[in-house]
C-alpha cells in the first residue's frame, strides 16, 4: 500500500520526520518497506533504519511558474518556445513537450499555463533514458537556440514515469513558490498483513496514527459530504423508483448500496487527484473512475460506476434492476480489461435482466462502463464474501485493487459512506447533481463482538499492568467503544472491523491490540510465570527421526512437498488393469490454486511429482519423505491422517568409469537392500518379503514387507503401463510406500546386543539346488534355524539358473559365517553345523547339495 503523506496529513496532524514516522507505523504492525521522496528532502540523522528511493527538490532550482505564450521553434516544428515566468523574471524556455502543441502561435494565453520548472544546475531524471538515471541541467544549443532550464514532466521529477508531456499544474498554483512547498511529498510504501486489511487505505493509516501518537482524527471529506447533502435537498429527482436491488444469497453479498448523479461530465481530474493517485500506484482516467479510484484509497471502500443511461437501454427503457447471484456454468463477460472470461458457476456476479453487468468485487464489465459519453452515473458500493472473491480471483487469474480488498474482507458498514463520499467528489469534479437518497439492501449485518476483558487477562497474557480505565483508553483510541466496570471492560469492536472474533478469540485479538497500541518495545522482559511441563517420552517421533537419520546415512535425500493435489494427478498411479474407481476425498472450499484442490491420499504420488521435475537434472536420484495421508472418514468428520514413509530411486548406481562407462541402472534390489538396511536398523524381527501383485507396481517386481505375518508395506518397480503417465525418464524407477504406525508397532522399544567376539570366525559357501517355485528366503530361513547361535552371518551371494542343473531348478550360493563367543572352533565343529544344514535342507525342502 503506497501512502503519500500529505494526503495522510489531511486526516491527521503529523509532527513526526519521515524517519519516525515509519519507525512508529513499523513497531505497530504496519511495516514500512520503503519510502519514496517525490520532493521532500531526506530527514537528517546519523543513521537510516529505512530504504529511501526518489529525488529531492532544491528549493531554488525548482519552482511554479507560468507560461504566457507558446511560440513556435525558428528551426524544428516539433519543438516550442515558451515565454515563461518563474516568478523572478521572464524567461524563454525551450521544450519539446506535444501537450503545448494546441497553445503553439496562439499568441499570448488568456489564462497562462502553471508548469513545474527546472533552473540551470537543477538536478533532475533524464526523461528519454529507461530507470531512474540523473542529470544536471547545462546550457547548450538545440536547433540553434540556446537552452538552459526546462518545464518538467513527472518521470524527470520522480513522480511517475509519464514523460510524454509536461506537468500542467491547477490555475490556482502560486507562481514562484518553491516547488517543493507546493507539490512535494514523500510515499510510505507499507506492507499491509492480511488480517489488517482495515489499513489498507489513508483513513486506515491515519486511524492507527491517531491512536499512536494521540492526535485527533479528522473525518474523510466531511465537508464535502455536506455540501453534498445539501445539493442533493435543493434540487433533482430522488433515486426512489430510478434503480432496484435483488440479491439472491445474503451470505455472499451482505449489502448493496446505489447511488445516482446526473449530468456529469467526465474529463481530467484536477492536477492535484492526478498526482496523489499516482503516487499511490494508479493511472488517472477521468473525473468519474477517478473519483471511485480516490474515495477506494482514501476509505477503503471499492466503488464501481456504471454508465445508468446503458443500464436503461439494457432494461428496455425500465428503470434497472440491478441483481447479485452465482454465474451460471459457462455464461461469459467481457471484463474491463479487454478480456472475455468464461465464468465458474461459484462465482458472485453484478446482473441485470440482461445478463451480467461484472466479476463482484474483482472488476467491471466493459458493455457498461464509463466513457467520454457518460452524462449519468449509477454508483454501486457492496461487501463480499471474501473467501468468494477470493476463489474468483485465483480462478480467473485476476488481480485488482478492488480484489485485494474485497479478497481479505470490508466491512459492510463502509459502503454507504463510501458510495456518498463517491457522489460528493463526482460532483465536485465533474459537475452534475446528485439525486437525494440512496438505495440501501442491507439483508445481513455482520454482529459487531462485544467482549469482556479484565486487567487479570493482560496481565497473564502480556505482563504489563494496566487498569480498566487504561484498558478502555487504549482500546478506545482505535474506535472501540468501552465501558468499565470494577474488574473489568466492555468491548463492542467498531463498524469499521471484521478481524475481531468473538470469545476467547476476541479476548486474545483485543490483547494483541492492547500490546500494539501500548507499543511492543514497552513491555518488560520477564520469566515464564508457570514452570515448564515435565518431558514425556514421544516414541513416534523418536521413530521418525530414526528412519529419517538411517535413510540419510544411506545416501537418500529427504524431501517435503504439498499435501494438497488433485484426484487426476493420483489416478495416474492406478493400476494398468484397474478399473476407474473414484476415491473419496478431503476437498478444499478455497484452493489456492485448481492444483491443489484436495487433500493427498499418496504419499507416493507426491514423490513422483518431485522425481518429475528433478529426474531431467539430477542422476542418480534416491528420495524420500515422510507425511499424512488424509483418509475421508464420514459427512463432517475429521479425517484419518496415517504417516506413511515413501521411497524412490532411478538413476544410475555409481558414476562413469574408464573400465564402465555407462554404469547400471537402480532396481529393484538396490531398494530392497536399502529398506532391510533400515529395518534391521530399528531392530524389527522376523522380516520377511514376499512376492505380490499389487497396485502401480510391475508383476515380477514387487514385495511386501512383513515382520512376524503383520504388513509394513510394499515396494517394487513402477510398472511401465504407470511410468508412461509420468515424465520420468527411460531408467526403471523402484518405489516403496510404508505404514509408518505398523513400523512404530513393530519396532522394539528395547532389543538384546551382545559383544563382539574376539575369536576368529569360519567362513564358507554352500550352494543348493532347489525348484524354481521355492523363495530363496524360506531357504534362508531354515539355514538361519539350523546354525543356531554359531551362525552369525548369512548372505545370498549367487542364484543360477542352466541346463546343468535341470529346467526348473534354481541353483542359490550362500556365505555362510561362524563364530563362537567364547572359543575358536576348529574344523570338525564347523562341519557339524554344516552337515546339519544341509541334511535339514534335503529332507525339509527337497534340495541338493551342488556339487
Amino acid at each position: 500500500m503506497k501512502i503519500p503523506l500529505s494526503w495522510l496529513k489531511e486526516y491527521i496532524d503529523i509532527e513526526l520526520n519521515l524517519e519516525e514516522l515509519a519507525r512508529t507505523l513499523t513497531l505497530a504492525g504496519l511495516e514500512v518497506e520503503e519510502i519514496r521522496l517525490a520532493g521532500l528532502p531526506k530527514p537528517a540523522a546519523d543513521r537510516y533504519m529505512f530504504k529511501y528511493t526518489g529525488l529531492s527538490w532544491d528549493r531554488e532550482h525548482f519552482v511554479v511558474a507560468q507560461i504566457d505564450e507558446v511560440m513556435p521553434h525558428p528551426n524544428a516544428d516539433r519543438l516550442t518556445l515558451c515565454r515563461l515566468n518563474d516568478g523572478q523574471q521572464e524567461l524563454i524556455v525551450l521544450t519539446g513537450a506535444p501537450n503545448l502543441f494546441e497553445y503553439k502561435g496562439a499568441g499570448p494565453l488568456a489564462r497562462p499555463l502553471k508548469v513545474a520548472y527546472a533552473r540551470e544546475g537543477a538536478t533532475l531524471y533524464d526523461g528519454h533514458q529507461p530507470g531512474e538515471v540523473l542529470t544536471t541541467l547545462k546550457r547548450v544549443k538545440i536547433r540553434g537556440v540556446e537552452s538552459f532550464s526546462m518545464v518538467c514532466s513527472e518521470k524527470e521529477l520522480g513522480i511517475s514515469e509519464e514523460h510524454e508531456g509536461i506537468i500542467l499544474l491547477d490555475a490556482d498554483a502560486p507562481t514562484g513558490m518553491p516547488l517543493v512547498d507546493y507539490l512535494g511529498d514523500a510515499v510510505l510504501v507499507i506492507s499491509i498483513l492480511p488480517n489488517m486489511i482495515r489499513n489498507a487505505s489513508v483513513i486506515g493509516v491515519a486511524r492507527e496514527l491517531s491512536a499512536l501518537t494521540g492526535k485527533p482524527l479528522r473525518q474523510p471529506g466531511a465537508g464535502l459530504l455536506e455540501a453534498a447533502r445539501l445539493a442533493a435537498l435543493t434540487g433533482g429527482e430522488p433515486i426512489d423508483g430510478k434503480a432496484a436491488v435483488q440479491i439472491t444469497e445474503a451470505e455472499l453479498n451482505p449489502r448493496f448500496v446505489l447511488g445516482l448523479i446526473r449530468g456529469v461530465e467526465p474529463r481530467p481530474s484536477p492536477y492535484r487527484v492526478q498526482h496523489r493517485l499516482r503516487l499511490a500506484g494508479m493511472r488517472p482516467i477521468n473525473s468519474i473512475v477517478d473519483a471511485t479510484n480516490y474515495v477506494m484509497l482514501e476509505t477503503g471502500e471499492p466503488l464501481h460506476a456504471f454508465d445508468y443511461d446503458v443500464l436503461i437501454r439494457r432494461a428496455g427503457g425500465k428503470p434497472p434492476t440491478i441483481i447479485t447471484r452465482r454465474a451460471q456454468k459457462g455464461e461469459k463477460l467481457t471484463t474491463l480489461d479487454g478480456v472475455e472470461r468464461t465464468l465458474d458457476d461459484f462465482t458472485i456476479l453484478v446482473t441485470d435482466t440482461a445478463g451480467p453487468l461484472s466479476l463482484a468485487g474483482v472488476m467491471g464489465g466493459m458493455e457498461s462502463e464509463v466513457t467520454e459519453n457518460t452524462r449519468n452515473v449509477l454508483l454501486e458500493g457492496a461487501s463480499w464474501n471474501f473467501v468468494n472473491i477470493r476463489r474468483t480471483a485465483f480462478s480467473q487469474r485476476l488481480s485488482s485493487e478492488a480484489g485485494y480488498r474485497f479478497s481479505r474482507g470490508v466491512h459492510p458498514a463502509l459502503a454507504e459512506i463510501g458510495v456518498m463520499l463517491g457522489l460528493a467528489r463526482m460532483a465536485a469534479w465533474s459537475g452534475g447533481q446528485i439525486a437525494p437518497g440512496l438505495v440501501d439492501a442491507y439483508p445481513l449485518p455482520p454482529v459487531d463482538p462485544i467482549i469482556s476483558l479484565s486487567p487479570a487477562d493482560v496481565r497473564r497474557i502480556l505482563g504489563i499492568n494496566l487498569s480498566p480505565e487504561e484498558i478502555a483508553a487504549l482500546l478506545e483510541r482505535l474506535g472501540f467503544t468501552c465501558r468499565t466496570t470494577e474488574n473489568a471492560v466492555l468491548v463492542q469492536t467498531p463498524p469499521h472491523r471484521l478481524d475481531i472474533s468473538e470469545g476467547s478469540m476476541g479476548k486474545a485479538d483485543l490483547l494483541e491490540e492492547i500490546a500494539r497500541i501500548y507499543g511492543y518495545e514497552r513491555i518488560p522482559a520477564a520469566r515464564l510465570a508457570e514452570p515448564l511441563p515435565p518431558p514425556r517420552p514421544t516414541p513416534d517421533l523418536q521413530l521418525e527421526a530414526r528412519v529419517r537419520e538411517g535413510l540419510a546415512r544411506l545416501g537418500l535425500q529427504e524431501i517435503v512437498s504439498y499435501r494438497m493435489t488433485t484426484p487426476e494427478r493420483e489416478a495416474r498411479l492406478a493400476a494398468p488393469d484397474a478399473p476407474a474407481e473414484p476415491q473419496a476425498y478431503i476437498r478444499l472450499l478455497n484452493p489456492i490454486t485448481p492444483e491443489r484442490s484436495v487433500m493427498r491420499r499418496s504419499l507416493l504420488s507426491s514423490v513422483l511429482d518431485a522425481a518429475e521435475r528433478n529426474l531431467r537434472v539430477r542422476d542418480p536420484l534416491m528420495l524420500f519423505e515422510i507425511g499424512p495421508v488424509f483418509l475421508p472418514t464420514g459427512e463432517g468428520q475429521l479425517p484419518e491422517e496415517p504417516q506413511r514413509l515413501a521411497i524412490l530411486f532411478s538413476g544410475s548406481a555409481g558414476l562413469p568409469a574408464w573400465d564402465q562407462p555407462a554404469p547400471r541402472k537402480l532396481d529393484f534390489y538396490d531398494l530392497k537392500g536399502a529398506l532391510e538396511s533400515l529395518l534391521e536398523r530399528l531392530h524389527i524381527p522376523a522380516l520377511a518379503f514376499e512376492p505380490a501383485a499389487e497396485g502401480p507396481y510391475h508383476p515380477g517386481k514387487c514385495a511386501l514387507i512383513t515382520s512376524g505375518g503383520q504388513r509394513l508395506g510394499i515396494f517394487g518397480e513402477l510398472h511401465p503401463l504407470v511410468k508412461e503417465r509420468f515424465d520420468l525418464g527411460p531408467a526403471p524407477v523402484v518405489c516403496a510406500e510404508l505404514e509408518l504406525s505398523a513400523l512404530l508397532a513393530a519396532a522394539p522399544a528395547r532389543f538384546e546386543t551382545a559383544s563382539v567376539s574376539s575369536y576368529p570366525p569360519v567362513l564358507e559357501d554352500i550352494a543348493v539346488v532347489v525348484d524354481e517355485s521355492l523363495p530363496a528366503e524360506q531357504v534362508a530361513a531354515l539355514i538361519r534355524q539350523t546354525g543356531g547361535r554359531l551362525l552369525v552371518g548369512l548372505r545370498l551371494f549367487d542364484v543360477f539358473r542352466g541346463e546343468q542343473i535341470g529346467a526348473g531348478k534354481k541353483s542359490l550360493a550362500y556365505a555362510l559365517t561362524y563364530q563362537a563367543p567364547d572359543h575358536t572352533l576348529n574344523e570338525k565343529e564347523a562341519a557339524q553345523i554344516r552337515q546339519r544344514i544341509i541334511r535339514r535342507l534335503e529332507q525339509e525342502l527337497g534340495a541338493k547339495l551342488r556339487g
